[in-house]
């Protein structure tokens, strides 16, 4: 009888544990450092994922998160590790204001929910017109480097330019919930 009771124990003890956890236990939250209570990217370690209160299933190597939703879509976010932090880029596209006519990234560039970059051909930004400062441009990587006037810290914005559309991965810094 005792060995019967035991094995019972050890049998509801093993269904609560797996009830618990789940076929997948969540093993990464994330939240943007500027609203630290807000869960932005959870990823567990059975292949799942949500970003954005969206589901996906996601592979993760050194420097990319992808996302695959239901259709087979894949959205590839960049990602930068440093120490308990997280730096995520996010994609944004920004279409060229006015006629194209210049070559690369010089020009003003606008979301339609009225975010904007300038970019002159002397190696200035406006970002918003109201953060200003000087780029440089890594063509290699695909890199800006932004300089800000202000004290803040440079960011590194990875893009692609497709004629009249710049699509510009932005960093976010972001802190692990739950630790």
């Amino acid at each position: 009888m005792i060995t019967y009771k035991k094995a019972l124990l050890a049998a509801v003890t093993s269904l609560v544990l797996v009830t618990m956890t789940g076929c997948g236990a969540v093993t990464e939250k994330w939240a943007y450092s500027h609203e630290p209570e807000k869960e932005i990217i959870a990823l567990s370690d059975n292949g799942k994922a949500e970003y954005k209160g969206e589901k996906y299933t996601y592979t993760k190597d050194e420097n990319f998160i992808s996302l695959k939703d239901k259709s087979g879509e894949e959205e590839k976010l960049r990602y930068v590790m440093n120490g308990d932090r997280m730096t995520l880029y996010e994609k944004s596209t920004y279409y060229f204001d006015g006629k194209k006519d210049t070559e690369g990234i010089v020009g003003d560039w606008k979301q339609d929910n009225g975010w904007s970059y300038e970019f002159t051909g002397d190696g200035k930004f406006s970002e918003e017109n109201i953060f200003f400062g000087r780029y440089t441009i890594d063509e290699e990587n695909n890199c800006i480097r932004l300089m800000y006037d202000d004290p803040i810290e440079d960011a590194y914005l990875y893009y692609t330019l497709d004629g009249d559309r710049l699509t510009i991965d932005y960093p976010w810094p972001m802190v692990k919930m739950g630790s």
